[in-house]
């Protein structure tokens, strides 16, 4: 019997590539993110935004002295870079030098106002050409006096003008310098300062990144607050719409099943009608029921698991005297001012006045307890006009914020859209509250009749 043995192998990749280790995708990834941040575009044209002047001191400034209050950090940056053109030109060898060893200290810091990784390169540059005009084994190295004040201000800059991974890149790249220049040309020198200039830009660096993650993670929060306070919105608006249309279920139903007795009824009223009478008249009660079935089947939709259907009617602008008695029982003082000729309105329109009167003194009640409120009903040609207003509270320091959701001015909106009406909202000037509402209610002439 033979034994047949296979070799496995394992599958090439396409394209014959080798199979990559994560440390090596980990190493590449490095790379090409520093050559992102620090090698492309390095010399881009990028100047610096002037700054806000809504700030809280700054937002007290007036005229020409809010608008140079804009170049405050240009001002911050010139004046780091002349005190590093300072230091430079007082720790240099000899006077004729003194003008361009202050250039080589003062170039890098005014070049992050216009190309910030530019001016970081130009710093590393600058430090051995500052060194070249040092004499010495007592002087520091490998960042003279001027290079060393200088490249902690570029840090900084470069820092706060980018990313915290840019950050990171440069202080790299500068302990890389540093080991460099000590390694290979910091033999003759006393005093070596890569050291003090490691720790004092990883601290600055580490403050800029702390800074940095903290105003992304508050524009985060107040993005999601914004989205947050949108949906609560929205949702809240949907419930009121959803409250509005139970609510006025039964004024639509009663309104549809009157059609439809009506429609019925109507054949046996008149002695020998035609066929063709009959029929329409068939045509408007199925149409009716109809209308009825869809119309529970839509409320059904809408209605929450817990909703109970009232088994009371709908108020209306007659109950609103039991209204009141139950917010006078509450502790709040309230009249009622009654003017033009009271009449019967669409029940819908009664049920939103009501609606209205109830929201508005419940806020009065939370918002202003032990102040004095006011309502004020006027039947005019075109419609109804209602105004409630409450004084201010009796003790404002006093008052705790309510505990209500505040969406009550939202529910009487919708009731006066719904009815292509008109609504206003507001503080009075005595420090109360007014609502003011106008209802239209179509007039029926004569001849409709």
């Amino acid at each position: 019997m033979t034994e047949t043995t296979q070799t496995h192998r394992t599958p090439t990749p396409p394209g014959g590539a080798t199979a990559r280790s994560p440390e090596f995708r980990l190493a590449l990834d490095a790379l090409r993110g520093l050559r992102q941040d620090l090698f492309h575009d390095a010399f881009a044209y990028r100047p610096l935004p002037r700054m806000s002047v809504d700030g809280p001191i700054t937002r007290r400034l007036k005229g020409r002295l809010r608008q140079y209050a804009a170049w405050t950090p240009h001002a911050v940056v010139v004046s780091a870079g002349l005190l590093a053109m300072l230091v430079g030109t007082e720790s240099s060898r000899g006077e004729a030098l003194n003008l361009f060893v202050g250039v080589l200290a003062l170039a890098p810091v005014l070049l992050t106002l216009v190309r910030p990784v530019g001016a970081f390169w130009v710093s590393l540059v600058a430090a051995p050409l500052s060194g070249m005009f040092y004499s010495g084994w007592y002087e520091p190295w490998p960042w003279p006096p001027g290079s060393f004040v200088t490249h902690l201000t570029v840090l900084t800059v470069v820092a706060v003008r980018t990313r915290p991974r840019t950050a990171a890149w440069m202080w790299v790249l500068t302990l890389a310098y540093g080991l460099l220049a000590d390694t290979l040309l910091g033999s003759g020198y006393y005093d070596t300062n890569t050291g003090p200039m490691l720790v004092l830009s990883a601290i600055i660096l580490l403050f800029v990144a702390v800074l940095h993650i903290r105003r992304e993670a508050r524009q985060e929060v107040t993005a999601q607050q914004t989205v947050t306070e949108h949906e609560r919105s929205r949702r809240t608006l949907l419930e009121e719409r959803t409250t509005i249309a139970r609510e006025l279920h039964d004024v639509v139903a009663h309104h549809m099943s009157v059609v439809a007795i009506q429609a019925e009824a109507a054949p046996y009223r008149v002695e020998n009608p035609p066929p063709e009478l009959e029929r329409a008249f068939a045509t408007i009660r199925e149409n009716a029921v109809a209308a009825l079935t869809e119309l529970r089947r839509v409320l059904g939709v809408v209605r929450a698991e817990d909703y109970e259907a009232p088994e009371a009617p709908q108020p209306t602008l007659a109950d609103l005297d039991a209204l009141l008695a139950n917010v006078r029982d509450a502790g709040l003082t309230v009249d009622k001012t009654v003017t033009g000729a009271v009449r019967e309105l669409p029940q819908g329109v009664e049920l939103s006045a009501y609606r209205i009167v109830q929201e508005a003194l419940s806020n009065t009640l939370r918002h202003a307890p032990g102040a004095t409120a006011r309502v004020e009903i006027g039947y005019v040609l075109g419609g109804l006009g209602l105004r409630i207003v409450n004084g201010p509270p009796p003790h404002p320091a006093l008052v705790k914020p309510s505990p209500g959701a505040g969406h009550g001015i939202t529910g009487m909106r919708e009731r006066v859209t719904m009815l292509n009406g008109e609504m206003t909202a507001g503080p009075t000037d005595e420090g109360g509250y007014e609502v003011a509402v106008f209802l239209p209610v179509a007039t029926v002439s004569e001849g409709e009749a």
